[in-house]
């Protein structure tokens, strides 16, 4: 311990001669470095909120064990997703990133939760706030940030925006209200008749759990039995309109009917994963599908172009940052516990911090894609492109 003091008292020394953060981390890191992984509770049981059942006569369990690991992975995800939307938030406004803008800061928990119940090869599909889930599905934050400034290194080649991100077995991002739902339970019938024991999460928020397309699909996806998870992250406000005066009924767990549903607190990463392992053993055990309602909230407008506070006050949404903020609850949990030391999570929010400056000095200097570009990536076996004709683009350059 001596020695430790003493080296601590050695870097501060030389402070003068270096950057104030770097010292800071690099005392950090000592301190972090002289506890054994043996100092900390390596699991720990927490109890979590009872969720509301429909059409079920048990729910997911009221306890949910996490490991250091887990809680570790868990806090560096959900920071990662917060911080990479703060920074996208900045990009915007210096109007380096254009167009269509929805950010996720506020409901990592869902994110991170569900990916917690579920594994890489079962399929999902979301709406356009959907940099989270690309991030979870595998994405890199340097593609997510390429693709929103719509450089060459973007994870669509710079095609397709905020809203168009695809990964192995994510099949988006899609931009029209509700769309994705029946896609999703397309996916599902693939899972079924390929009788892979695999699963497909479809989300939606409560902005489209009126549309009629949804409702269609709980039909089918009921009669064929279709394993697949309607997910309604409920945000409250869909775009700009509270639950209270856009539905009728703001159950939306019941929505399905005859299918069963859970109503879930989606701002408690715990909660979440124990509410999607439930979810999926029963869609695997060949019962049909499932709806859980996550009620969760978004920090930021609906999109950038929405300052978020004409329909709702400041106060409210500080206060749901002051209360439910999801990293913050499992951060108290951890240190709590004896899980991890603040250090070692300080540790994290600046690595995090510096893995998201990396990224976006990327995307604002990697290269836009070039014209000649334009017609690539149309088919999956690249086929010529002509159109009754014409010249095929492909043979188009680029003069800027």
């Amino acid at each position: 311990m001596q020695k430790m003091l003493t080296i601590i008292s050695n870097v501060l020394r030389g402070s003068a001669r270096r950057n104030g953060a770097q010292v800071v981390s690099e005392a950090a890191s000592l301190v972090v470095a002289s506890r054994s992984y043996a100092d900390f509770t390596p699991e720990a049981t927490f109890d979590i909120k009872k969720v509301d059942l429909h059409r079920l006569e048990e729910g997911p369990p009221l306890t949910a064990t996490l490991t250091r690991e887990e809680g570790l992975k868990y806090y560096r995800t959900m920071q990662t997703i917060r911080r990479m939307e703060l920074k996208a938030d900045q990009l915007y406004k210096q109007k380096i990133i254009r167009g269509f803008c929805h950010l996720y800061d506020g409901q990592e928990a869902c994110a991170v939760g569900i990916e917690g119940g579920i594994t890489l090869s079962d399929h999902l599909i979301t709406a356009y706030r959907a940099h989270g889930y690309t991030l979870t599905r595998g994405g890199t934050i340097r593609e997510i940030m390429a693709e929103l400034t719509g450089r060459r290194g973007g994870i669509a080649k710079g095609k397709g925006g905020s809203m168009h991100m695809y990964t192995k077995n994510f099949y988006g991002g899609n931009g029209i209200v509700g769309a994705q739902v029946p896609l999703g339970a397309g996916v599902a019938l693939a899972c079924k008749y390929l009788g892979n024991d695999q699963l497909c999460v479809s989300l939606y928020g409560d902005g489209a759990a009126n549309q009629g397309q949804i409702f269609e699909t709980y039909n089918m996806s009921s009669l064929w039995k279709l394993p697949i998870i309607f997910i309604c992250e409920n945000n409250q406000y869909a775009m700009g309109t509270s639950v209270e005066r856009s539905a009728a009924s703001t159950e939306y767990y019941k929505r399905g009917d005859y299918i069963p549903g859970i109503r879930v607190d989606g701002m408690d990463v715990l909660c979440v994963r124990e509410a999607t392992k439930f979810a999926a053993d029963h869609c695997r055990s060949g019962k049909g599908p499932i709806l859980m309602e996550l009620q969760t909230y978004r920090y930021h407008g609906h999109s950038m172009s929405d300052p978020g506070v004409s329909y709702r006050t400041r106060e409210e949404i500080q206060e749901v940052r002051s209360k439910s903020d999801p990293i913050s609850m499992l951060k108290d949990r951890m240190l709590s516990n004896n899980m991890a030391s603040i250090e070692e999570l300080k540790e994290i929010d600046i690595a995090v911090r510096k893995e998201i400056e990396d990224a976006a000095q990327f995307a604002t200097t990697d290269p836009e894609p070039p014209l000649d570009d334009l017609c690539s990536h149309i088919f999956a076996n690249d086929q010529p492109f002509e159109v009754r004709g014409a010249t095929p683009w492909t043979k188009l350059t680029s003069t800027s």
